[in-house]
């Protein structure tokens, strides 16, 4: 129940504002975001639809990274395809509806996704680190940084 009395415009602002819910079959398991970073609590009519995704993706890699081991990297797989795995290196948006991966696969080979946010279906995966005495690449850390930033 709601103890706080609202404005017509505050009510209509609050319906507007981007929320993230999720739940878990395990308890214990934390959830996403619960206070949203200041970028994401803009407007959703602010943002074009390749921006309001990347800023999306961005936490939703963010989150899974916290549940990595140090011996673990984010990557991608694909679906509908057998086009493999990609470890995920950067990440970019072009408005107003492209999202961009860039990375490499297991081979080692540099590849970049260009995808349309209507198309957009990315499984995120742990994979072993790429290189032994180096620290997991932490690209969704990195990616927030910069989003606050900007």
């Amino acid at each position: 129940m709601q103890d706080q009395i609202e404005t017509s415009a505050e009510a209509a602002e609050a319906a507007a504002l981007p929320r993230c819910y999720e739940v878990h079959a395990n308890s214990e398991t934390e959830s996403g975001a619960k206070d949203l970073p200041g970028q994401l609590q803009k407007p959703v009519e602010t943002k074009s639809p390749a921006q309001w995704a990347y800023e999306r993706l961005i936490l939703y890699i963010q989150n899974f990274e916290k549940t990595l081991t140090g011996d673990q990297e984010v990557a991608m797989g694909f679906t509908g395809g057998d086009a493999g795995v990609m470890r995920i290196e950067g990440m970019g948006y072009f408005d107003p509806d492209i999202i961009t991966f860039y990375g490499s696969d297991a081979t080692g080979a540099r590849t970049q996704l260009v995808q349309h946010v209507s198309q957009l279906n990315v499984m995120l995966r742990a994979l072993p680190k790429s290189v032994e005495d180096k620290p997991a690449n932490r690209i969704g850390f990195r990616l927030a940084k910069d989003l606050e930033e900007s």
